[in-house]
Parts: structure tokens; sequence; C-alpha cells
């Protein structure tokens, strides 16, 4: 979908796919044109995301910027914002913000805040704490870099997202074989390199933060709980809250204004995932975009941010409510992730399903498959079965709902000869 905008106002969307794609109407909301430039492969759009140019006003298709920045001047636009609406394109989106002179986080740090080699890399000139690590180029690579940084190791995707493709190297015997390792990333690309880096015992947090101006205010922190202390290289089984009384609470909020300083991030939302470990922060991942499931669902249901709104004003110049207003929120919002830690196998059903949407605090179910579909072992965000979204006054009873909700529900999963 292209066509010729004129002098119109417009407002740039970089990847709006998924959650995402409420940025589209608060942009309409404005009387502004809403260009969709689109970085991912076509194929892997139109499968994972059918519906993705809903709500565009022109749907732009270019992975490197050169073209990108042809297509959007061929537009002939009023291009007011830039925005990073997909992890995949948070460097793109701040590279062309500076050149276009608007509000954005700046193109020097840009590609540290999006590839995982930069951004270690970064780190460690910075002194901001973080995992041994080792980058190779080729997955023939990772067995010595696993050994120069010791198991337990885990490797990566260097530009991919989503725990998809990560892999745990608990010993010598792990990297024997990796034949099966995924080849393309979390965003249908080839993968071009590995982070192979030492693998940090201890809590796992998602500390969200929303930026204005050089000042960063927090919006919340949320638990990557596990089931058991088992050595894990896939972190969604349960997602919490945690209060602000909590024990690790002041160490990571601290810890993440120094991250957000060392990468440049002056403006909007931003969500970094960190290791407690003996007491000591330890860097895994920045994004510098709003965070996915099950956090923005849960803001618009229980919290008065409106995630969307308040990034897009921001991005427009605009002093966004959180700057002066801190986030009131009405309980404590979780989640589970109901997945397949089985081979892979026909859905027979998901035993439970209706009745686990009538528990107390379900707000929200995501199933992902439908009975006769395949489904694989549960290595990436995008194929978890099932997500149940819960809410409670309180996070004990958040904790109580989401095991409620786990002894309620079962995927019946029959292996494939």
């Amino acid at each position: 979908m292209t066509s010729s905008l004129g002098a119109t106002p417009a407002v740039v969307l970089m990847d709006p796919c998924g959650p995402s794609m409420g940025f589209k109407p608060q942009v309409a909301e404005r009387g502004m044109a809403v260009i969709s430039v689109y970085t991912m492969p076509r194929e892997h759009l139109g499968t994972r995301y059918p519906d993705h140019t809903v709500g565009d006003t022109v749907s732009l298709y270019a992975a490197e910027l050169d073209d990108i920045r042809a297509q959007l001047a061929a537009l002939g636009a009023d291009i007011r914002a830039v925005v990073p609406a997909n992890d995949v394109a948070v460097d793109k989106a701040d590279t062309l913000a500076e050149e276009f002179g608007l509000p954005g986080n700046g193109a020097r740090l840009a590609l540290a805040r999006r590839d995982k080699s930069a951004m270690r890399e970064t780190a460690a000139r910075s002194g901001v704490r973080i995992p041994r690590y080792v980058m190779v180029e080729d997955a023939a690579g990772i067995a010595r870099a696993a050994r120069d940084v010791g198991f337990p190791a885990i490797a990566k995707h260097t530009g991919g997202a989503g725990s998809h493709g990560i892999r745990l190297l608990s010993g010598p015997g792990d990297v024997e074989d990796l034949s099966a390792l995924h080849r393309t990333d979390h965003f249908g690309r080839p993968v071009e390199a590995w982070l192979v880096e030492q693998y940090v015992r201890g809590r796992e947090l998602g500390v969200n933060f929303f930026s204005h101006d050089g000042t960063h205010h927090v919006l919340d922190i949320w638990e990557y709980r596990q089931p058991d202390d088992r050595d894990y290289s896939f972190p969604y089984w349960e997602w919490a809250q945690i209060s602000q009384d909590d024990p690790d609470w002041q160490t990571a909020v601290d810890y993440v204004r120094q991250v957000l300083d060392t990468f440049g991030v002056r403006l909007g939302p931003s969500h970094t995932e960190i290791k407690m470990s003996a007491g000591e922060p330890y860097l895994i991942e920045l994004g510098a975009r709003l965070p996915a499931y099950p956090m923005i669902d849960a803001w618009l249901a229980h919290s008065d941010l409106d995630p969307h709104r308040q990034t897009l004003a921001g991005r427009l110049g605009e002093v966004p409510k959180i700057a002066t207003e801190p986030v009131k929120f009405d309980g404590y919002c979780g989640a589970n992730a109901i997945r397949n830690d089985g081979p892979a196998g026909r859905l027979v059903e998901i035993r439970g399903l209706d009745e686990v949407e009538r528990l107390p605090g379900v707000d929200k179910l995501v199933v992902r498959y439908r009975p006769g579909d395949m489904v694989p072992t549960t290595t990436s965000i995008a194929t978890i079965p099932l997500r149940v979204s819960v809410s409670a006054p309180d996070r004990r009873t958040l904790i109580q709902r989401m095991a409620a909700v786990r002894d309620t529900v079962e995927p019946v999963i029959e292996p494939v000869c």
C-alpha cells in the first residue's frame, strides 16, 4: 500500500506488529497519516502477523536504511515523529529521527540498544556489570566460546528477541552437537552472529521505565518466576509484578538507571531484563521500546497508563503524563505461560479452558493453537500454547490465583511418529 502523501502530517511507525499496532489509532486520532515501515521479511510478516497492515495509511517494506530513506522521501510527507514500535528496528528508528531533526535517543548508540554484540561492548567499556561473554560469527565457534567463558553458558542470537533460539550449555556435552540450533531469528532473518556468555544464576527481573528529557521514571518491575531452581534457557513460565518494598526493588531501579544513562536513553519507554545474583544485578538485555505481553495488557487494564499514547506524545515533542505524575495501579498483575515442555505433537485439546476463564482474577486468554494444530516444544514466546493474564488486589493473592490457573488448565498433546 503506497501513495504520495504530499505535505500531509505523518508519523512513521517502525514495524508496528502485534501489541504495537496500538500506535496506529493513536496517530489517526491526531489526524495524521500512519506510515508503517516493515523491516522484517514479508514472508515472516505474512505468516506471523497476517493483519499487520490494518490501520496503515501507507505500508512500506524495506530492511536497509538507504531503501527506507528513499521510500519515505518519495512520499513527500511532513514527518512529525519516528516511533520504534518493535524491538527489531529500534536502532533504525532513532537514526532516522536524528536525521529528520525529531525527538529520539540519538544515532550514536542506536546499534548498542539493539544488537547484543554492541550492547555488551558498550556495557563493558562503561563499567556496567554484565556476564562474561564471547562473540562468534559462526555457530562453529560456539563450543570454544563456551569453554572460554566457562560452563554453564548460554548462547543467543545477537539480533534476536523473545528468547527464540536460546541454548543453555550446561557442560561440555552440550556443545558436541549443535546441529539443531535455530538459524533464523525471532524476526525471520538469518542469524549472523552469536553471543555466548556466562549463565548467571539468580532471580530474573524485567524493569520498566519511561524516560523524558533524560529523567527516568520507573513504571513497575516484573519477576520472571520459574517452577524450580534448575538452570533454564526459556524464561517465561510465570510473570508477576513485585512490590516497592521487595528487597531487590531499589537495587534494580538504581542499576537500570545507570544502564539507561550508559546507553543514551533519554526518551520513551524501556524494558530492561536483569539477573540478581548474590545481591548484584547483571544486565541481560536492554530494550529501548515498549515491552510486549503481558505488560501492555496489564497497564491498559489495571493502571492509568496508556503506553502507546504517552510514547507517541514524547516522540512528538510533548510532555507525557508519566513525566509529571506517577502511574497508579489498582492491584497486582501477572500471567501464566502454559507451555509444551515435551516433544512436538498434535494438540488434542486444552483441558480446562472453559473453567480457567471463569476463575477469579483471570483477565485474558491468548490461545496460540487449536485442536489439530502441530505444537512445537516451547522455545520462543511466539510458540507458547496458552497465555493467561491474571490480576489480584495484592501479590500474595496474585500468586495463589496463578497457581489455580496452572492447576486448572493443561494442553493435551499427542506425539506424532
